[in-house]
Formats: C-alpha cells, structure tokens, sequence
C-alpha cells in the first residue's frame, strides 16, 4: 500500500492492534506498526505521540460525547436517567465495533501498564460527568455517586457486550446493567 493512500491514521490503528495482538504491546515496535500500515515513522508521529496513543487516542472524544449526551438530556429528567441518555449515545458509537473492541480489551488487559491508562481514562471520564451533573443541579454527593456508577455501569455493560459468546447489542446490555444497578439502589 503506498504512503499516498488515504486514512493514515487508521491504517495504524489497525497495523498496530494486530501487531499488539500478535506479538504483545511491549514486543511491538512503532516502526513495526508503521512498516504493517505501509508508512513511516515521521507518519506515525504526525498522527499518535506514541505507541500507547493508538489504543487510547478516542477517550476525550467519548468522555465529551458522554457529557454533552447528559447535558443535553432533559432538564426534568432525574440525575440516573440524564446518565441513561449518554449511555445511549456512547453505545451508538461501538455499534459495528464489538470485534475491534474485542481485540483492543485483549490487549489492554494484557499489560499493566495499559490496565491503568484504562482506569485513568475511566476516572476522567467520571469527572467530566460529575462535573456536567453539577452544572444541571445535581448537588453532592449525588453527582458523584452518580458519575461513578455511570462509569461502573458502562464498565459492566461493555465487558459483558465484548464476552466471547454474546451477540446481544451493546445498548441492551447497558440497559440491563443500569436497571439492575436501580435495583440494587432500590434494595431488590
């Protein structure tokens, strides 16, 4: 494939998750990743800062789809339920992803290194979700409890949407998840 071909960025994405996946993350080499995708290292610095960026390179923008999801929720809707409607919007965006997000969880979850940049992406995402709960009304510690139930919900729903054997959509096992978390609050 020649350097002059479009979608760089995701010709790397792909090269170095399978590279990841073949070899294991610390075993990879970014020139590696750049010879698979049919480019250079100079290409891929223009587009990830470095091996690690290529796994995680999306979080701000679904941490912010998530807080604009719930800041654009109704104003009447109750703090769990505004948290319902960025679910929805985060499962729109895994839609057609299940194998992706299969072969990515694989490799994060290999590497300590890369377990903890889930977990800092994670917390962040809380935050800013905190954060958006508060700027509805949401006092504290609602907001907080709120956020960080929201990620525990999205955590549950997206590890029981990547198991081998499920074939259900994301969005269902979300809502599933959150009911049983509602139910669990409620004490049933």
């Amino acid at each position: 494939m020649g350097r002059w071909e479009p979608n760089a960025r995701g010709r790397l994405a792909e090269a170095a998750l399978e590279l990841y996946s073949e070899r294991g993350f610390e075993q990879t080499t970014v020139a590696e990743i750049a010879k698979r995708a049919g480019l250079t290292e100079r290409t891929f610095f223009r587009h990830y800062a470095d091996k690690r960026e290529v796994l995680f390179a999306g979080s701000r923008d679904l941490a912010e789809l998530l807080v604009q999801a719930v800041a654009g929720a109704p104003k009447s809707a109750a703090p769990i339920d505004a948290l319902a409607v960025g679910l929805d919007a985060l499962c729109e965006v895994f839609a057609d992803r299940r194998a992706y997000a299969r072969k990515r969880h694989a490799v994060i979850m290999a590497n300590a290194e890369l377990r903890e940049r889930e977990l800092i992406k994670l917390a962040s995402m809380s935050a800013a979700l905190a954060d958006t709960l508060r700027r509805r009304g949401v006092a504290e510690p609602a907001a907080s409890l709120t956020a960080e139930a929201g990620v525990a919900v999205f955590k549950v729903g997206f590890d029981r949407w990547i198991a081998p054997d499920e074939e259900r959509e994301m969005s269902q096992l979300m809502r599933e998840s959150l009911d049983e978390l509602k139910a669990v609050a409620a004490g049933g």
